[in-house]
């Protein structure tokens, strides 16, 4: 399987492995740019397809895909400071970019800055703003949702892993496992969960969450009161907090979910 997932791979990045040909137009960049973006997610889905049936290989090959999705973007994004095709490229990979790296591009673009580029400029100056002041280290912040508190179950003596998801969010459903093993595992007398439902229709939170096993404590309907004030620009978004409140990991993924926790406990 993995000399599968290599083949699969070295096809993928042969197949898009397009380089910038000078003096092109804007239009010219702009269509090119596109055109890789949509034939790489055409690839993509068909080789994640042919691997649905190993759960751990699937996962492999979309990281695997993802850097060089992020390479290509975080490129064009690089060499197009003045013109819409790096707006576009950081449209595709502004959520994984490093909030430094993020503040020192926006510094660094030059294309005019209208209608809804404003607003997603504005928007993500914000998200920086929010993470900053939620950082690792700091007290967490409450709020609250049909009069429920996030402090009802922050800062009550146990470390806590919040995962904020929705039900329509594929990613989100996949770290289900991974949510549900480590409860199993370290659920008790210091360690609890809680998912806060965001960004979706509360009926199809209740209905996912039955389908996904979850027994933990739940906010539903929390939509973006939550995200804007951590600065969450995507979902899943997994944190841990401490027995006081304190943040202690933010964006937490795959096997680093267990280990982190694990840490935090000791064990």
């Amino acid at each position: 399987m993995k000399t599968r997932i290599i083949v699969m791979m070295a096809a993928v990045v042969a197949a898009f492995n397009v380089s910038c040909a000078p003096k092109k137009s804007v239009e010219e960049k702009l269509a090119e740019f596109t055109e890789w973006n949509q034939s790489f997610m055409e690839s993509y889905r068909e080789g994640i397809v042919a691997l649905a049936d190993d759960a751990d290989a699937a996962e492999a090959y979309a990281d695997s895909c993802y850097e060089v999705f992020f390479n290509y973007n975080k490129e064009a994004l690089e060499k197009n400071l003045d013109n819409v095709v790096g707006f576009e490229a950081l449209k595709n990979i502004y959520s994984d970019l490093e909030d430094d790296d993020l503040v020192e591009i926006l510094a660094k673009f030059k294309a005019p800055v209208e209608g809804r580029d404003s607003v997603f400029v504005a928007s993500l100056k914000e998200g920086v703003t929010s993470r900053r002041g939620t950082a690792e280290g700091m007290m967490f912040t409450d709020f609250e949702v049909d009069g429920v508190k996030f402090s009802d179950f922050i800062g009550k003596g146990k470390y806590v892993l919040v995962d904020f998801w929705a039900s329509w969010c594929g990613p989100c459903r996949r770290e289900m496992p991974n949510l549900r093993a480590v409860y199993d595992e370290f659920h008790g007398d210091k360690f609890d969960m809680l998912s806060v439902a965001v960004w979706d229709k509360p009926e199809d939170t209740v209905k996912a969450a039955r389908e996904e096993n979850i027994t933990w404590n739940q906010i539903i309907n929390a939509q973006k009161i939550p995200t804007d004030i951590y600065g969450i620009e995507g979902i899943p978004y997994i944190m841990l907090f401490g027995p006081d409140g304190t943040i202690v990991k933010r964006n937490l993924r795959g096997s680093a979910i267990r280990a982190t926790v694990a840490q935090a406990l000791g064990k």
